[in-house]
């Protein structure tokens, strides 16, 4: 089964910035479309972003357009979610979520089987 890692979580101030990294073994990135989602104290899990297996495709979040990046490394069977310009309402625990041969096209959670244990990400002053 695939194994999903998630990093790069802390705690930062706001208007900082952080880059999360989703790593999978021990198969192969490349079929899999990947979501990142995010879930804060007494609320649902709710996307952030995806990106297709070719990252031909990306989605975002309307609170996270022009402020995060979503990537994908296949060499290194990494993505990415760089976060700049974070604010107070983007802390959360932030999973990260596959599904082979999918687009990202109105993702929900709920079209994702395969998560990772999530990252805590904190903005505060």
């Amino acid at each position: 089964q695939l194994q999903i890692v998630e990093s790069g979580g802390g705690l930062v101030q706001p208007g900082g910035s952080l880059k999360l990294s989703c790593e999978v073994s021990p198969f192969n990135l490349d079929p899999y479309t990947i979501g990142w989602f995010r879930q804060a104290p007494g609320k649902e899990r709710g996307g952030v972003s995806c990106i297709n297996r070719n990252a031909g495709h990306m989605e975002y979040a309307d609170s996270v357009k022009g402020r995060f990046t979503i990537s994908r490394d296949n060499a290194k069977n990494t993505v990415y979610l760089q976060m700049n310009s974070l604010k107070p309402e983007d802390t959360g625990v932030y999973y990260c979520a596959a599904r082979a041969y999918f687009s990202c096209s109105g993702y929900i959670a709920a079209d994702f089987g395969l998560w990772g244990q999530g990252t805590q990400v904190t903005v505060s002053s």
